[in-house]
């Protein structure tokens, strides 16, 4: 069951993301076109102010999810029930919080937007703060169907939701120039979106209505309070490293130099977007795994998922690396550059961060929180220390190197080390010589992929698809070489070979079967 749900999440969320991803490029078009680079510099900037307010959140949610995987694979509805009244009370406590919050920053966003002329800053940063609170009047509902293993109806209703938004948002820019309007368009979305969502899970799961008298048991109450502290120092240093950058480029060069990162960003976030669509959706599953079956066998299904999550992020590295400049060339021209030793460092923080995926997922579903409470408070002050030094001497990419500095100093060696110790019990060695050997292999397929692809010269969209043919073909060919005769990899290829025969009688008869376990 758990396969069969992870694959229809998948499904779901790719599909979602494709028309998303299509859409985001034509908003972006306009939006440059429509309001410039400052605006766009502007949006992501207050984008990060609010990720740091949304800090108010930091490990309450992630604790009580955490903490409902085990009544939900029991289907233990009291216990359900408390854990959800106090979920719904803690996001309403969040959303009173960040409101005063974001009211009170609003006198000092003159010392984090620099060299703008853009109209009417106040108006936009008061919607962006009610477009961050309002979902969190029912984040709680959402939260309960991804642990159900039913997030294929969020991705459906936000897919819906995300395509009726950004086609209204892109008439808006296209006719209007208007960014206020822009963003009251996403509010209404964002509240009607919330309220449908609410809806369903009331209906879905009519127990939730009933009314609580019990009280949470003294040892659950213990557990999450103990993560909440952990995950919060946790959050707090996660923030510091990653969503620091805007502020930083803003602060010390400028808010345009922040609208010429965004589109990189943006380009980035959707690979991003595309390999967390198959990884997000199972996590629940691999959180209900560590819930109910040994150590060995979560430690067997993790290998399929390090063997994946090398797979995806080398390839979409490859190709990032391979094609960014030559795409933001012929789509917004050369001035939107930002030079070869950005898209370098950039590409490093993708694959690094990238291939903690499987392991980071492993100790979060685990329970692992309290262990490294510091670590991340550790890898934020090396990245602000090194960041605000190098963006004085040799300019933005001083940045990217604090925070690329920063990951290999703290978690890239912290996290496995948890996780090989409290859940596997197995030897270090084992992880870093794997990841080395994924690490040789992926270098090696770049220069390669690199190589081939300089003989097509980049004059038009034609020679831009080229070079796309051979970023997918090459990578996934030399690694289907290699890897074909491993079990990790026949793992795969029979789940594979499973929804190839499911599509078939699906064809044949009109009726899904899905592979289960």
């Amino acid at each position: 069951m758990r396969t069969k749900n992870s694959i229809i999440n998948i499904s779901a969320g790719l599909g979602n993301q494709l028309i998303i991803t299509l859409l985001s490029f034509v908003s972006r078009t306009v939006f440059i076109n429509s309001l410039g680079i400052e605006y766009l510099g502007i949006n992501g900037l207050l984008t990060n102010i609010f990720a740091m307010l949304a800090l108010a959140e930091a490990g309450i949610g992630s604790s009580i999810m955490y903490s409902l995987y085990k009544p939900v694979a029991e289907n233990d509805q009291q216990k359900i029930n408390v854990l959800m009244k106090l979920y719904r009370n803690a996001y309403l406590a969040i959303a009173i919080v960040i409101l005063v919050l974001g009211l009170t920053l609003l006198p000092f966003l003159d010392l984090f937007i620099r060299d703008t002329s853009a109209d009417n800053i106040n108006v936009i940063y008061i919607i962006f703060l009610i477009n961050t609170v309002i979902p969190y009047l029912y984040l709680h509902k959402n939260s309960f169907l991804n642990v159900s293993q039913k997030g294929y109806i969020v991705t459906a209703v936000y897919s819906v939701s995300s395509i009726v938004s950004t086609v209204l948002k892109i008439a808006i820019l296209y006719y209007t120039q208007n960014y206020i309007l822009f963003l009251l368009i996403e509010s209404v979305i964002t509240i009607t979106t919330t309220i449908i969502l609410a809806s369903i899970v009331n209906r879905m799961y009519p127990f939730l209505k009933n009314k609580v008298v019990e009280k949470l048991d003294i040892e659950t109450k213990q557990n999450i309070m103990r993560n909440v502290k952990a995950i919060v120092m946790q959050n707090i240093g996660v923030f510091l490293v990653f969503g620091t950058d805007n502020i930083i480029i803003s602060s010390f060069i400028s808010v345009a130099a922040v609208g010429l990162y965004s589109n990189y960003v943006m380009l980035i976030d959707i690979c991003r977007t595309f390999i967390n669509q198959i990884f997000n959706n199972i996590y629940h599953s691999v959180a209900n795994l560590v819930a109910k079956e040994n150590k060995e066998k979560i430690y067997n299904i993790y290998k399929v998922y390090y063997f994946l999550n090398f797979w995806l992020y080398s390839f979409f590295t490859i190709a990032l690396a391979v094609l960014i400049e030559p795409f933001i060339l012929l789509w917004l021209g050369k001035e939107y550059l930002m030079g070869q030793a950005v898209l370098i460092v950039l590409m490093i923080i993708f694959y690094e961060r990238g291939m903690r995926n499987a392991i980071t997922t492993v100790k979060t579903t685990a329970g692992i929180f309290h262990e490294d409470r510091y670590a991340p408070l550790c890898q934020a002050a090396v990245n602000l220390i090194i960041s605000i030094i190098l963006v004085k001497q040799i300019g933005i990419v001083g940045v990217f190197i604090g925070t690329m500095v920063s990951s290999l100093v703290v978690p890239f060696w912290t996290t496995p080390y948890l996780v090989y110790k409290k859940v596997f019990n197995k030897p270090l060695i084992e992880y870093f010589s794997k990841y080395f050997y994924f690490l040789c292999i992926g270098v090696c397929t770049y220069y390669v992929t690199s190589f081939i692809s300089g003989f097509i010269l980049l004059e038009n969209l034609l020679g831009l698809f080229l070079k796309g043919v051979i970023c997918l073909i090459i990578p996934n060919v030399v690694y289907t070489v290699i890897f074909y005769k491993t079990s990790e990899c026949r793992y795969l290829y029979a789940i594979l070979r499973n929804i190839m025969n499911s599509v078939v009688i699906k064809m044949k008869s009109g009726k899904v079967k899905l592979p289960v376990n």
